[in-house]
């Protein structure tokens, strides 16, 4: 299959196209620089030069492939126009999900959402709907139904939802802003006992699943890319304080916002998914590194990023 990728040299993106071409699949990548360009010429993809504000660009992208696997996400402003962020990703996969429907055909449309959405502490799955008491899981889960509807239309869809702690060789989602903050303050913090969880998952098994989901889903599927379906912030607080030798510490809840700033909304989160209905339904088994194993390779990234 020629499959169109938004989102094609990020963190997840540059793995999902490597996992397409190694599979015997040809690529076409957004991408809006030319490094990224020279990025997807090296790995053997074609590039579109173009983002995902520019409508007729993706329609372009969408229109020359038989998939489209939707993977970006305009953070440029950061979290501070969350809510206008969340639009644009709407308005991408309406315009994509178009030209697929209108093609005809078996044609895919697989777009990126999160766990995050799920009901806090509870362990959930991937038939479970949104918590509407969280504000942003229910803004970035709103592409899920933009995307589910076009099977009406004959487009085969599916949804995956990234763990907060997709992982590896990289910013590493939520494992990111933990050690660039550990790194700024000097020790490795967790709330009160630390025993709220975060899900995570290997970038490589993500590419795999994202894979998958576009070769053989049923219409209208969602999909959890989670190998750990819960790993206490304690542990991580403890692994990364033991691989940069610095204290780790707790703090008290009405301390998170000092110490961490704009990123208290992640580190107090408690967030629990299973796969068991991925894993059954695609027959994805995870083989990554997790999350604790994976703590060296992402203080050496956020050092390096740091420097």
């Amino acid at each position: 299959m020629r499959v169109f990728v938004t989102g094609s040299t990020g963190f997840v993106g540059s793995a999902v196209v490597e996992e397409l071409l190694s599979a015997g699949h040809k690529v076409l990548g957004l991408t809006r620089s030319d490094k990224g360009v020279e990025q997807l010429k090296s790995q053997g993809a074609e590039a579109l030069h173009g983002t995902i504000q520019d409508l007729e660009v993706l329609k372009k992208g969408a229109s020359e492939c038989d998939a489209v696997i939707h993977l970006a996400f305009d953070l440029t402003n950061g979290f501070a126009d969350f809510a206008s962020s969340c639009a644009t990703d709407r308005a991408a996969i309406t315009a994509m999900g178009s030209v697929l429907a209108a093609a005809g055909g078996d044609r895919a449309l697989v777009i990126t959402s999160g766990t995050m959405s799920l009901a806090r502490g509870k362990l959930g799955d991937e038939d479970d709907g949104v918590d509407m008491t969280y504000p942003m899981g229910m803004a970035r889960s709103a592409s899920e139904p933009v995307c589910l509807d076009f099977a009406k239309q004959g487009v085969r869809t599916s949804v995956v939802r990234l763990p907060p702690t997709t992982h590896g060789p990289g910013g590493s989602g939520f494992m990111g802003p933990f050690v660039s903050t550990a790194l700024q303050k000097g020790v490795s913090a967790y709330v009160g006992e630390g025993q709220n969880r975060w899900s995570a998952g290997h970038r490589d098994d993500a590419a795999k699943l994202y894979r998958l989901a576009m070769e053989k889903a049923k219409p209208g599927s969602i999909f959890h890319a989670v190998a750990e379906e819960g790993v206490p912030l304690k542990d991580i607080a403890t692994e990364v304080g033991k691989h940069l030798n610095i204290p780790v510490v707790s703090i008290p809840p009405e301390k998170v916002g000092d110490h961490f700033g704009w990123f208290q909304f992640g580190i107090m989160a408690d967030n629990l998914a299973s796969s068991a209905k991925t894993r059954e339904r695609l027959g994805w088994t995870p083989t990554g590194p997790t999350v604790i194993e994976d703590v060296p390779v992402i203080i050496d990234f956020m050092q390096s990023k740091a420097a």
